[in-house]
């Protein structure tokens, strides 16, 4: 059961719970990683490394099943938003060769990757999110300042920006390649990890509590077992179309209990290293369902109010 994960970068703390995942059930297989950087920290920790090219190289499918027949993947998991639809789109290429793709429909991906899809995926589903402002709008002065301006296509936090006035909306609209403007949402924020087998159904919900981050990353995180963001999770994800694997949201919870979703990532968050570590076993359950065992039952057993807490580590060679 050899798993390959695609763009690894710097998902370490990842690869080591899969690996450690191996050790502990004293299973065979390797965990091998691919990205575009001979010196990605993954490289160093991962079984096997290789090389490939940029995503939007036309050469990028055919070197990932390259690497899938000699290292005799049998399952693909991608980690960054990029090569979602990519991949989802050429899912029978992969399946032809007996290699399975971790990986939600190109319908979901496509709402994902695309935040006014994922606005009016939300709005078409009466899920609370915060209201995204038309040109129209905006300039008949149906805002409050402050807001919100990030690009349309964006990931890892990167073109988001808080505005406070006319002059600098004007600014950062036109700055900010596909920019969007939405009101700011208030409250605590939090990543919702949920796992979801093959066939749609709810393993586990993990609610982390965003202390702090960095370059859009989580960086110090709390699990909360909150009842009520549990159900609006779990609400969201059974709408989800095509649902599979790790499915990360994000959504602000308000003082008054109000809760409003953001994001949707199909794919495995940076700070899910936290919710394994709470005890939801994404590595074994994703070993499991792609040897075709059944999950079973769901499973709400993870630990309460564990605390993760990031710092700076080197890998030293030469």
């Amino acid at each position: 059961m050899n798993l390959l994960f695609t763009s690894s970068g710097r998902r370490v703390s990842l690869i080591r719970e899969f690996k450690e995942t191996y050790r502990r059930h004293g299973l065979e297989g390797r965990v091998v990683t691919a990205d575009l950087k001979a010196t990605a920290p993954t490289a160093f920790y991962s079984d096997r490394h290789y090389l490939v090219p940029r995503v939007t190289d036309p050469a990028y499918l055919d070197r990932l099943l390259e690497i899938c027949r000699e290292e005799q993947i049998a399952a693909v998991i991608p980690l960054i938003d990029t090569e979602l639809t990519l991949l989802a789109e050429n899912r029978s290429r992969f399946e032809e060769a007996g290699i399975r793709l971790l990986l939600s429909s190109p319908l979901l991906n496509e709402i994902a990757f695309d935040k006014a899809n994922t606005y009016q995926f939300f709005c078409a589903h009466d899920i609370p999110t915060p209201r995204v402002y038309t040109d129209g709008e905006l300039a008949r002065g149906e805002h409050r300042f402050p807001l919100i301006v990030k690009p349309r296509t964006g990931s890892s936090g990167q073109g988001v920006t808080l505005v406070k006035n006319g002059r600098e909306l004007d600014f950062f609209k036109e700055y900010i390649p596909g920019a969007m403007v939405q009101e700011l949402a208030l409250g605590e924020e939090y990543t919702l990890d949920a796992f979801v087998d093959w066939n749609g159904r709810i393993k586990t919900i993990v609610p982390r509590l965003r202390v702090e981050t960095r370059a859009g990353e989580v960086s110090k995180g709390i699990t909360r077992k909150d009842p009520a963001l549990l159900e609006a999770a779990a609400a969201v994800v059974e709408c989800l179309p095509g649902a599979v694997g790790c499915i990360t949201l994000q959504c602000f919870k308000a003082e008054d209990g109000r809760i409003a979703f953001i994001e949707i990532n199909p794919r495995f968050g940076g700070g899910a290293p936290l919710s394994i570590a709470a005890g939801a076993d994404f590595p074994l359950w994703t070993i499991q369902m792609c040897q075709g065992i059944d999950l079973g039952e769901p499973d709400y057993g993870w630990k309460d109010n564990l605390g993760m807490y990031r710092y700076d580590d080197a890998v030293f060679c030469g």
